[in-house]
């Protein structure tokens, strides 16, 4: 006889702490996004009449994700095209660039009114068609300053009042009455904090006062210059419009602000969440936990009323004849743990499943903790390639454990082909889209030596951890199941409603999904708009929320089957929440129709295939590193029901 191994109110007393925990960091992290930086990042002081150098990033635009150089326009060209500064691998993927500008700007220096150089552009049939293309897709110029990009301050009505909200960049020019227009003069504000220990002893040892940089604005206009005297216009001068033959002059002015902004948090007034977005992510929270709560009482409903009783009455000797006709899960206990069709496809997506879902806790909890301040450009998608390719041992040592656990003999097909599936994958859609890049001639197109390192970095570092978790997967003590497995297979009987298990699993996917639904909005957003994303703490909590719910949602769902007495449920843990990623991609091509619009698809087929292509990767990811976490806990979930029962 064998006795019950399980403690169900110990269990519902386990998913009320999570829940506490859950609660609890969501109060506290839904309001915070500060960005701090880290110890030996220090900032420069400058002093007066010191020069403050302008770096052009590129051009982005809302509705065409195709990035493109600073000097791809004639923004001043000087002979030689200036090289883009030391990048990041980050920046380089993400097509981020630093190039130098010929703003001439030093600290404390007004400008009334500046030319960027001496002669005027003069557009051609080329140049023309060009800047009307990029006017017409609402393309923005990013610019930075001691690290600080440019942005444009608006005025937005909250709760508390008026509130200043800020869009990076400016932008290139706007289109009225059929007619198109080039801003071609920025009227700069520099905002400067004078650091503490600026004191009068400072002062009075010789030192000259010092100024930091905690802004940079901007006020694009367009004015159409007068060629004998570009610095001399008014507000009602004509607009610069954009034709063929058109000179072009460009001019700048210069003013400076203090501002009590400290160094140290001069991020935050960019990443402040308006009233509004708190307010739908609040009510994304909720109504997440909400559904979480919902599941954990269904669980708590199987674990206390169906399963505990089950073992009360199954485990009594003295009714041994009413066990003869119990029907559901404990019939199925010689064939519970027989291996499903496919375990080496199995095997291999629950191994990547745990890489990226070890990667993404990693990335987000050093992101919520402010270790990936955007300060550090290029600093988050380097942090999550790099520590994709050092975590790679976990996906070999899973897929590893998973198979010998499912009886398998093909160790080394299952050893490579965990090394190579999700990377694969990753890597033939980037070089396909590397090549749309390189011939629009986008800042996104990676240099050759990038390539070898990224492969180096693959075959070089990734495969040979991979190799060496799944080693130490194949050498583990081998996972032992509480029951034997009949020599012939039971019959299953037909499914409920005459509806097939797949197609359960797919409306399964459903539950996952809407707990991220509001966030992936919000993501995407940032994505399209080119904005800063920096919710990480908010997005951490999401994530737990994910856990828990597939973890639930997994293990409801086998036990649902298992009641069916359908014992093929290996397949069905895995793809029941690994089918929230199909709902992923759907709202994507939703979520393009609405950003762009039908008839805008077509003149951005290049950026329509990038998008595509990047949200089929991510959905992929989000599919295995769900299912993995609806595997793991519907395996562990069978492990202990059937080990809590006895079978003669």
């Amino acid at each position: 006889m064998r006795t019950g191994a399980m403690d169900p109110p110990g269990k519902l007393r386990c998913g009320v702490v999570v829940w506490a925990v859950v609660v609890t960091l969501a109060i506290v992290l839904v309001n915070s996004a500060h960005a701090f930086y880290l110890p030996g990042i220090a900032p420069i002081d400058y002093e007066a009449g010191f020069k403050l150098e302008v770096f052009a990033n590129r051009l982005t635009s809302p509705v065409n994700k195709v990035p493109f150089n600073y000097y791809s326009l004639p923004f001043c060209q000087p002979e030689k095209r200036p090289k883009s500064k030391h990048r990041n691998l980050g920046q380089i993927l993400s097509g981020e660039m630093v190039s130098p500008t010929q703003f001439q700007i030093a600290m404390l220096v007004e400008e009334k009114c500046k030319l960027l150089c001496d002669k005027p552009t003069v557009l051609d049939e080329k140049m023309t068609k060009r800047l009307i293309s990029r006017i017409k897709d609402s393309y923005s110029v990013r610019l930075n300053m001691d690290n600080m990009p440019v942005v444009m301050e608006h005025t937005i009505v909250g709760k508390d009042g008026e509130q200043s909200a800020y869009s990076l960049g400016y932008r290139l020019g706007a289109e009225k009455d059929g007619k198109f227009f080039l801003f071609n003069h920025l009227a700069f504000k520099v905002l400067y904090h004078v650091p503490s220990h600026v004191t009068q002893s400072f002062l009075a040892s010789g030192n000259k006062p010092v100024y930091r940089v905690v802004g940079f604005h901007v006020v694009p206009a367009s004015v159409a210059h007068n060629a004998d005297k570009p610095c001399e216009f008014t507000r009602d001068q004509l607009l610069q419009e954009v034709k063929v033959g058109a000179k072009v002059f460009t001019t700048y002015s210069v003013s400076f602000e203090e501002s009590p902004i400290r160094w140290a948090t001069r991020w935050d007034p960019l990443l402040k969440a308006s009233d509004e977005q708190r307010g739908v992510l609040w009510f994304s929270i909720i109504n997440s936990i909400f559904m979480g709560l919902f599941l954990t009482a269904m669980v708590a409903f199987i674990i206390l009323r169906t399963i505990y009783q089950d073992f009360v009455r199954y485990n009594r000797l003295e009714e041994d004849d009413e066990i003869q006709d119990d029907s559901g899960w404990k019939l199925v206990h010689g064939d519970v743990f027989r291996p499903p069709v496919h375990k080496e496809a199995l095997s291999v997506m629950v191994g990547s499943g745990a890489q990226l879902l070890f990667v993404t806790s990693t990335v987000l909890v050093f992101a919520a903790l402010g270790f990936l301040s955007p300060a550090n450009r290029g600093g988050l998608l380097s942090a999550m390639l790099y520590s994709w390719v050092f975590s790679s041992a976990i996906c070999g040592y899973m897929a590893a454990r998973t198979y010998a656990m499912l009886q398998g003999s093909s160790n080394k097909h299952v050893t490579l082909a965990s090394a190579l599936l999700f990377p694969g994958v990753a890597f033939a859609l980037m070089i396909c889209l590397n090549l749309f890049m390189t011939i629009k001639r986008s800042t996104s197109a990676i240099p050759f030596l990038t390539l070898v390192f990224l492969t180096f970095l693959w075959f070089g570092l990734s495969v040979p951890m991979n190799v060496l978790g799944a080693y130490l997967g194949f050498r583990g003590k081998p996972v032992e199941f509480p029951t034997r497995t009949n020599h012939i297979p039971r019959e299953i009987p037909p499914p409920p409603f005459g509806i097939a298990y797949k197609y359960y699993a797919l409306l399964s996917g459903l539950i996952p999904y809407g707990v991220v639904f509001v966030e992936l909005a919000f993501i995407l957003n940032s994505f399209w708009r080119s904005q800063i994303y920096y919710m990480f703490g908010l997005l951490f909590v999401v994530l737990v929320l994910l856990i828990v719910t597939c973890a639930e949602v997994g293990i409801v769902f086998v036990y649902m089957s298992l009641s069916s007495e359908n014992y093929h449920w290996w397949w069905n843990a895995f793809g029941c929440c690994a089918s929230s990623g199909v709902y992923v991609y759907l709202y994507s091509i939703v979520f393009l129709f609405q950003t762009v619009g039908v008839a805008k698809l077509g003149s951005h087929v290049v950026s329509t295939i990038t998008y595509l292509a990047y949200m089929t990767l991510v959905s992929f990811a989000f599919s295995l590193m769900c299912g993995f976490v609806g595997f793991q806990s519907s395996l562990i979930f069978v492990r202990r029901i059937f080990a809590a029962v006895r079978v003669d």
